[in-house]
């Protein structure tokens, strides 16, 4: 594993031959399958894009396996027009949440693979590729993850020309493990569900002793790449959206976000930099309350894989952590989708725009809406305060979820309905919330000595410079995107795709 606390590759002289056959093969490569790699600059801001890529992108399907959609992971594709537009985020009415304050979330269903994920995959593979420290010719990219980071790798390797391994529990949605045989990764299933992130920690492990340098884990949660590309671009879309959408006088508030791999979390450091007063909220299962509890158990709000702190997690900058029961996504889930579930929406006057995008919320979503509902009824906030949160997949990634409630259940009843509405929905209590002052984040950062130093041989005098030295070490982690770009830029340079003339990619 790189240490993290060294130079960008590029400035390390051990391993200088190695790094520059890997780059050289990684240019070849590239430059058969006329690949041209975007900059974080161009996915926060798609009219940077050249012409040529816009006009070949018309001819690009959003979800195909195409070099080209590598643009496309962007918050801001127009899926109407196959260009690009304003950010994709919607505001979630009062009718909906029940509370005065404004909530918003970014929609992540159009981004290729139909999730956010495809960005935090982008942000560990290519500064790989581009300094050298990945040969795409003779080894796989292992994606350990709880759904979407595997599937996102899998497509930005397949992109990029590589092979992948995705490592995910057996327990979770059909639709996954379908996607990732169909688009040619090995797939590797570990015991458990959705909160078994020490079995996937494990296979790693194994893979690297049985496989050596054939393979190179990309492991999300201790992977500042993760966290990188949401501090450069999530921030960036949140915070644009927030100056289209606010009134005179309102303030973004907070910014809500399940921990999972704490990649989508990291955009609320960004945020704070902007918005001083800013609270970040760490949202998590209730059946598996890490953070809050030091617990433990099973859950079932998939994506959100827990039981330990991640590396990459900056808690000293976390200020709040919400548990939300996994009962109640799962049966908004239904109220959201099926056809009384809608009817009863109706009947209770959320606007019939907002109702026909509903399926923009995958189960996290629901999660990371209900805890925002939570954080505006325990700060009694009002409509001059905005809460910002993530929908980072869609219903079309569960519908076997709702086949499953239906078979348990039977049909979805208007009694059904009602009885979710009630309890789920209007029911949120001002429950399993805790403020954190500065020892409850030193005690939560605490726990990630015994998932990294004790069983992942990360560095102690390094846990030590998250807490200490939090000024420095976060900043020079996750600021490096123009560094990154710099290289970026000059990779396309020598693969020379964009000076020569131009023959679209197949």
């Amino acid at each position: 594993m790189t240490d993290q606390r060294k130079p960008l590759p590029e400035t390390i002289n051990p391993e200088l031959s190695d790094r520059k056959e890997r780059l050289r093969r990684a240019m070849e490569l590239c430059r058969q399958r006329k690949i041209v790699i975007p900059t974080f600059a161009q996915q926060k801001d798609p009219s940077l894009i050249p012409e040529k890529i816009v006009q070949e992108l018309q001819r690009v399907g959003l979800w195909d396996v195409h070099v080209r959609n590598l643009f496309r992971i962007t918050w801001k594709n127009d899926p109407a027009t196959g260009g690009f537009g304003g950010v994709n985020f919607l505001e979630l009415p009062r009718e909906l949440t029940g509370v005065p304050a404004r909530i918003f979330a970014l929609v992540g269903k159009f981004f290729p693979t139909g999730a956010h994920k495809v960005g935090a995959t982008f942000g560990c593979l290519v500064p790989r590729l581009i300094t050298g420290t990945f040969d795409p010719t003779s080894q796989k990219a292992v994606w350990p993850s709880t759904g979407n980071f595997c599937r996102g790798g899998a497509y930005v390797a397949k992109l990029l020309g590589c092979e992948s391994v995705a490592i995910l529990p057996e327990g979770m949605s059909r639709e996954r493990f379908d996607w990732l045989k169909s688009i040619g990764s090995e797939v590797i299933a570990t015991p458990g569900c959705e909160s078994n992130v020490k079995e996937i920690y494990d296979k790693c492990w194994e893979l690297r002793a049985e496989r050596g340098d054939a393979v190179v884990v990309m492991n999300q949660f201790e992977e500042f790449g993760n966290a990188l590309w949401h501090y450069e671009v999530t921030a960036s879309a949140i915070e644009e959206a927030f100056q289209e959408s606010a009134g005179s006088g309102e303030k973004l508030f907070a910014y809500v976000s399940s921990t999972g791999s704490a990649g989508t979390i990291g955009a609320g450091d960004r945020l704070k930099e902007l918005h001083p007063a800013l609270k970040i909220v760490a949202s998590e299962a209730l059946q598996c309350p890490t953070l809050l509890r030091n617990g433990f158990g099973d859950h079932r709000i998939e994506g959100i894989g827990d039981k330990h702190v991640p590396w990459i997690h900056n808690v000293r900058n976390t200020d709040m952590v919400v548990a939300i029961d996994d009962e109640a996504p799962m049966a908004l889930l239904s109220l959201f989708n099926e056809p009384a579930g809608r009817h009863l929406l109706q009947a209770e006057g959320v606007p019939e725009e907002t109702i026909q995008k509903l399926d923009l919320m995958g189960i996290s979503g629901i999660a990371n809406m209900l805890s925002a509902i939570k954080v505006a009824k325990w700060y009694e906030l009002d409509e001059k305060d905005a809460i910002f949160t993530i929908l980072t997949d869609s219903v079309e990634l569960y519908g076997s979820r709702l086949e499953e409630a239906r078979k348990a259940h039977g049909e979805y009843t208007p009694e059904r309905a009602r009885l979710d509405f009630r309890l789920h929905l209007r029911g949120q209590k001002l429950d399993n919330i805790a403020e954190l002052g500065h020892w409850d984040k030193n005690r939560i950062h605490n726990l990630k000595y015994y998932t990294w130093i004790e069983q992942q041989r990360r560095n102690l005098e390094e846990l030590q410079a998250q807490w200490h030295d939090h000024k420095n070490y976060w900043p020079a982690r996750l600021g490096r995107a123009p560094e990154y770009d710099r290289l970026i830029e000059k990779f396309n340079e020598h693969v020379g795709v964009l000076k020569s003339p131009w023959t679209a990619p197949k």
